[in-house]
């Protein structure tokens, strides 16, 4: 068991950085941003991510012939669903105003260093909305959502005869672009 320490001590007392976050008070509690006092202004973030998968896979969702069903209407309802849900998963998350989601997928068949024997595809989600913070961890949580809902309806074919996933993996889950404007 780790010493208490002592209120002399560095560890004790809240960091610089700590302090300046705006989801913890002064003595390193969690709390919501009060966003109360802030204009509603028009705000859109883009986020985008990678799902690797074995070719024909790829081909199977290209030629809509997965079992399971329409692999991209599928993963573009899921998206769309978590994008108007963030708030329910993301402890600190604000409800907002949804106002419009965009998603598109796009294949990528050149390979890459590390992995010969795949397909890529990526998601993009863009998220608008009109209130008092921005919405970039709503398109995050689409994507997300959106790349787990592909995984989920291909895993059948996407397992090796152990079981495993070698060819499977979610990379590059970033923001794009995010930005506001005044009304």
């Amino acid at each position: 068991m780790a010493p208490n320490p002592s209120e002399d001590d560095d560890a004790a007392q809240p960091s610089e950085n700590r302090a300046s976050l705006t989801h913890t008070t002064d003595d390193g509690d969690v709390q919501m941003v009060d966003v109360g006092s802030k204009p509603d202004t028009r705000r859109r973030a883009v986020a985008a991510g990678d799902i690797h998968l074995r070719p024909s896979t790829a081909a199977a969702i290209r030629e809509d012939t997965v079992d399971k069903g329409d692999v991209l209407a599928t993963a573009r309802v899921g998206a769309i669903q978590a994008v108007k849900h963030t708030w329910e998963t993301i402890p600190m998350c604000h409800q907002i105003p949804i106002t419009n989601v965009d998603t598109s997928f796009e294949f990528d068949d050149t390979p890459d260093e590390d992995v010969t024997d795949h397909a890529t595809l990526s998601l993009e989600v863009a998220v608008e909305t009109t209130g008092k913070t921005g919405c970039e961890m709503e398109a995050l949580e689409g994507v997300t959502t959106g790349l787990n809902v592909v995984w989920d309806m291909v895993k059948a074919v996407e397992k090796n005869d152990d079981g495993q996933y070698p060819a499977t993996r979610i990379e590059n889950v970033r923001v794009l672009e995010k930005r506001k404007r005044e009304r």
